[in-house]
């Protein structure tokens, strides 16, 4: 597939972005539970999210709380009341035929996000937020192209959702998945989000390019699907153009099997979809709770980087990375309280975060295996010269993998460091041992030293710290 990088004016694109609000205890609007992850399909069911005759909704208050945190936390205005809307289609993951939605009324207009792009930041701004049900979920065999029928399962139906839908004003598939990497960290602070649960976090995706019509995507599930998404879309439409062909505006699937999009229906209008007030739920007066919920709003993640560059003196680079992930902040904050802040966040961003992701793990299973009083005990070991660099490494690794204690892996595998009048000892047997590395180190030869260096690391089964024993065969020679 060829490249989309055209200039900016050539690619607009706006997300719809459904959030569920899965730290939720009960649905929202009755009170199945919402933890049906892993469980059987339509187990987690009732008459209401069922859709049956005669079944009243009630609204979820904590529902409510959690969209108007959300749309604080995104500078979004709340407004002082809303009411909810039914929007009709027919589709079978909704059972009643409509959806309980806003529209009018939303919980929120406005708001922006902030990402940080090669050419510096950019504001992402938002045109509202609004809550509504989720439908159930749709299970194809194979690619929805091929499969010959379809499952329903409804335990997610009636799942609290927030839809937040941004301005048309990304112009790359890059953009679009900095945005969501974004929303997803702000959305984890304020902790009424799991993103790692299947379905917590889809998005339908609208972009056009010039001389084209606007095409709606529906349900990508990943941020990576968004990206090759809309790259497949942006070279479909742009090879239309090209041929003197009309982009149609259009509903469109995302194919992840087979990484295309495929037609599903022309794109609906706003009027098609008959909005009209939801006559079994009354409007929502937020002035009490937005007083409520604002006492509850944590440090935000801009906020908590500007306090660990001034409280713990790290630099920018550091402090950015670690508050990527609330779970990484909280670890190196329980690190930094007995060990110095700089070398607990150097070991825990370039060391400790980078073996996590190669095992494809966060920080909750670093919590599991390799937990911050472990990691204080041994980077106090590291401190006092009582153990290398490797040596560190090798405890990291093999904590995350088998377990076990600091102190026993320590002993277990020999990684005690060598005295440094021991280190000094054997440095200088491999300069009387080795004249003709000693001849090319006067002689200007850097990769003498190097040979010096592997010489006391193999007699010290590589015990001795490398740098400090480079240092003493240097000083040495150079004082000969």
């Amino acid at each position: 597939m060829e490249s989309t990088s055209e200039p900016e004016s050539d690619v607009i694109i706006g997300l719809e972005v459904h959030v569920q609000l899965n730290k939720l205890k009960t649905k929202m609007f009755c009170s199945c539970s919402t933890d049906y992850h892993g469980d059987e399909p339509n187990t987690h069911v009732c008459p209401v999210c069922l859709g049956l005759p005669g079944a009243m909704p009630v609204l979820n208050r904590e529902a409510v709380k959690a969209g108007i945190k959300v749309a604080l936390a995104l500078h979004a205005e709340v407004q002082p009341f809303t009411f909810f809307d039914r929007k009709n289609y027919f589709y079978p993951d909704l059972p009643k035929g409509f959806q309980i939605s806003q529209y009018d009324n939303p919980l929120a207009w406005g708001g922006y996000v902030t990402i940080e792009t090669d050419e510096g930041e950019k504001k992402i701004t938002l045109k509202r937020i609004h809550m509504e049900e989720d439908p159930g979920k749709l299970s194809y065999k194979g690619s929805i192209t091929t499969a010959s029928y379809c499952l329903i399962d409804y335990n997610r139906s009636g799942m609290p959702l927030l839809e937040i839908v941004t301005e048309p004003v990304m112009h790359s598939p890059k953009e679009a998945r900095l945005f969501l990497n974004k929303l997803r960290i702000i959305l984890e602070y304020l902790d009424v989000f799991d993103g790692s649960l299947e379905g917590a976090m889809r998005v339908d995706a609208n972009v056009s390019v010039r001389g084209g019509g606007r095409v709606e995507i529906k349900n990508i599930s990943s941020f990576k699907g968004v990206e090759r998404a809309l790259t497949y879309e942006i070279t479909r439409q742009k090879n239309l153009v090209r041929m003197g062909r009309t982009v149609r505006r259009e509903t469109r699937h995302y194919d992840e099997v087979n990484n295309i999009t495929v037609s599903l229906r022309s794109k609906e209008e706003e009027q098609d979809y008959r909005y009209f007030p939801e006559p079994d739920l009354v409007p929502v007066y937020t002035e009490e709770l937005l007083e409520e919920v604002k006492q509850t709003l944590p440090e935000m993640p801009e906020e908590k980087r500007e306090r660990f560059r001034t409280q713990y003196g790290l630099s920018d680079d550091f402090a950015k990375v670690l508050v990527l992930d609330i779970k990484m902040a909280n670890y190196f904050e329980e690190v930094a309280k007995t060990v110095n802040p700089k070398l607990a966040a150097s070991w825990i961003v370039d060391v400790l975060r980078g073996e996590l992701n190669y095992r494809s793990k966060d920080f909750s299973f670093a919590y599991e295996r390799m937990e911050p009083e472990e990691m204080v005990n041994l980077l106090k070991h590291f401190e006092k010269g009582e153990i290398t660099e490797k040596g560190v490494v090798e405890v990291i690794r093999t904590k995350l993998d088998e377990g076990g204690k600091v102190e026993e892996i320590i002993k277990a595998k020999g990684l005690f460091a060598i005295p440094k009048e021991e280190v000094e000892r054997l440095c200088r047997e491999a300069i009387e041992n080795n004249p003709k590395a000693v001849e090319d180190y006067y002689a200007g030869k850097k990769q003498a030293l190097n040979y010096l260096v592997g010489q006391v690391m193999k007699a010290t089964r590589g015990r001795a710290d490398p740098g400090e024993t480079a240092r003493i065969i240097r000083e040495i020679l150079d004082s000969s």
